[in-house]
């Protein structure tokens, strides 16, 4: 099993560079044909949010699809899944950016809440306290 970089991701979903496109095209169904995964690191996950809204001007609703159907698909295996999968959930419901939903569900996983933060509106997210000051 291999690991996508966020270029090697954003290239497959956009298409936005043929030569490029074409690569990742043929690098995902070479893994499907060999039955392998390719795996997601937190890191791409969080940079994808970030390239797909600054980049690509997609907005909330359609990062939630496009994540939702991201974490369906059987080529791709996410770090932190369940991280990723809560991440979603609070993004979904709450006004806080992604990498706040995202920090929190990876702190909840962990087993180590609250988060502690200074920003107003990642403090109400759930399992994240503000911090006075």
């Amino acid at each position: 099993m291999g690991a996508l970089d966020t270029s090697v991701l954003v290239r497959y979903l956009c298409r936005d560079d043929p030569r490029q496109a074409a690569a990742a095209q043929r690098l995902v169904e070479e893994a499907l044909a060999r039955g392998d995964t390719l795996y997601v690191p937190v890191t791409v996950t969080l940079e994808l949010e970030w390239v797909m809204r600054a980049r690509f001007g997609i907005d909330k609703p359609g990062f939630l699809q496009l994540l939702s159907t991201l974490l369906s698909t059987t080529e791709l295996v996410f770090e932190s899944e369940p991280a990723v999968e809560g991440a979603l959930r609070l993004y979904e419901t709450t006004r806080a950016d992604f990498a706040d939903c995202l920090h929190a569900a990876l702190a909840f996983v962990a087993g180590r809440t609250p988060l502690r933060t200074f920003d107003r509106v990642a403090s109400r997210i759930a399992g994240a306290r503000a911090v006075p000051g």
